[in-house]
C-alpha cells in the first residue's frame, strides 16, 4: 500500500515529515547522532529488518540527509554519517527527547539526559526563543503571510491570529 505523500502540500511541516516523518527514520537519524555509522550497527541497536533499513538509508541519502563514508584507511568497509542538513535535525531531536521525557518516558525515568559537556549542565529546554532568551508557546506568537502564502494559507493565518491571539490581520 503507497503511503500519501504531502510533497504537493503547501506546508513546511509537511513536507518536511514527507522526507524525515517516518518512524524508522528518525531512529536513524538519532543513531548517528549517538555515533552508529556501520550498517549492521543500526540493524542490531534498532532492531530492524535489513530490507527496511536499506531502504530508509537509501531515502535518507537521496534528500541529503546522511552520506555514504569511508571508515577504514583503505576504504573498504563504508558507513554512514550525518550531513549538514542531517546535523540541523538536533534540535528536533532534542525536542521531541524533551517531549518524551515529560510525557511519554516509563516509571523509572528517562534512559539518557542531555548535559552541557563543558559545564554538566543540563541542557535547557528547546524550542523558540525571544529576543532576550525568554521560551515562547505558541501563544507569544503571531503568524504572518510568508512569501510562498496562497490564498488560504493568507485565510488561516487571519483565522489563527484571531482564535489564539484575539488579532485579526497580521501586522
Amino acid at each position: 500500500m503507497q503511503r500519501k505523500t504531502f510533497s504537493e502540500m503547501n506546508c513546511s511541516i509537511a513536507r518536511s515529515l514527507d522526507e524525515i516523518g517516518e518512524w524508522w527514520t528518525l531512529l536513524i537519524v538519532r543513531e548517528c547522532f549517538l555515533g552508529t555509522a556501520r550498517f549492521d550497527q543500526f540493524q542490531e541497536r534498532l532492531g530492524i529488518a535489513r530490507n527496511i533499513l536499506t531502504a530508509r538509508l537509501k531515502r535518507l541519502i537521496e534528500i541529503g540527509v546522511v552520506e555514504k563514508v569511508s571508515l577504514e584507511v583503505n576504504g573498504r568497509r563504508e558507513g554512514y554519517r550525518l550531513t549538514a542538513k542531517g546535523e540541523e535535525l538536533f534540535p528536533v531531536l532534542v525536542a521531541l527527547q524533551q517531549w518524551g521525557d515529560k510525557w511519554a518516558v516509563g516509571a523509572g525515568g528517562p534512559p539518557i539526559q542531555m548535559v552541557e559537556h563543558t559545564s554538566g549542565q543540563p541542557i535547557g529546554p528547546v524550542g523558540p526563543t525571544s529576543s532576550n532568551g525568554r521560551l515562547l508557546n505558541y501563544k507569544d506568537i503571531r503568524l504572518e503571510v510568508g512569501p510562498g502564502a496562497g490564498a488560504s494559507t493568507k485565510q488561516r493565518i487571519t483565522e489563527r491570529n484571531l482564535a489564539v491571539l484575539g488579532v485579526g490581520e497580521s501586522a
